[in-house]
């Protein structure tokens, strides 16, 4: 069952081994590192699920989840908790606010992927059992997470792993200015030798692809000396 999957953790570490474990589970996957941000991106991005954790900055775990529970767009989105604090009131209060299940760290990726595949089972998600899959939109360009599918201007565009990883966080926030570092994280699931040159190389392969003019880029644009941006309005 494949799913895009909404990582909301604050430790980079912790979040890109849950990436890459999602990965290498076959789902798709976007993380964010505060509370406000997950609760923009599952407005935007509608994910199937959302691995939250609890001690996160700005808004913290608790208080995304009692939002997401209010919100009549989607309140029955599941949702795996991570939390260090293992207080049985935290725990107690986590599964109350509508928490799906809970976890406490240290804990084995391998425990936590079972946990997901369980969550997604149970409450029917995931791209075997939808048929409104998420689609992330910026400037012409159209990504489908679930069915890993790109489309520019309505004609399909082939990318490989790493371009679509690349592409699915620019277009998930459009006009934000990615480095070369950031970028490179897209990309680890598929090559762990990849250095941030390599990101250079993923950006001119996919101007190619996506742009009239590769030479001259309206979508894909360099922001010199910080790194790249997916334009949000249309050339």
């Amino acid at each position: 069952m494949c799913a895009h999957v909404l990582v909301a953790e604050d430790d980079e570490k912790q979040a890109e081994l849950i990436r890459r474990s999602l990965l290498a589970e076959g789902h798709t996957a976007t993380v964010v590192h505060d509370g406000a941000a997950a609760l923009d991106a599952v407005r935007r991005l509608r994910p199937d699920l959302l691995v939250l954790d609890l001690m996160l900055p700005v808004i913290d775990g608790f208080g995304v989840c009692r939002v997401l529970r209010a919100d009549a767009e989607d309140p029955d989105l599941p949702v795996v908790m991570l939390t260090a604090r293992s207080a049985e009131d935290d725990v107690l209060l986590g599964l109350e606010l509508g928490a799906d299940d809970y976890m406490t760290k240290p804990y084995s990726p391998r425990e936590l992927m079972a946990r997901i595949r369980t969550v997604l089972r149970r409450g029917g998600r995931g791209a075997s059992a939808r048929e409104d899959d998420p689609v992330v939109r910026a400037g012409g360009v159209t990504v489908h997470p679930v069915r890993h599918e790109v489309r520019c201007e309505g004609t399909p565009v082939e990318c490989t792993p790493a371009e679509f990883q690349i592409l699915l966080a620019m277009a998930a926030e459009p006009d934000r200015v990615f480095s070369r570092r950031q970028l490179l994280q897209c990309t680890r699931g598929f090559d762990r030798s990849s250095t941030e040159r390599a990101v250079d190389v993923h950006i001119m392969n996919l101007r190619r692809k996506i742009e009239a003019d590769p030479r001259r880029p309206v979508r894909l644009v360099t922001v010199f000396g910080v790194g790249y941006k997916l334009s949000g309005g249309r050339p």
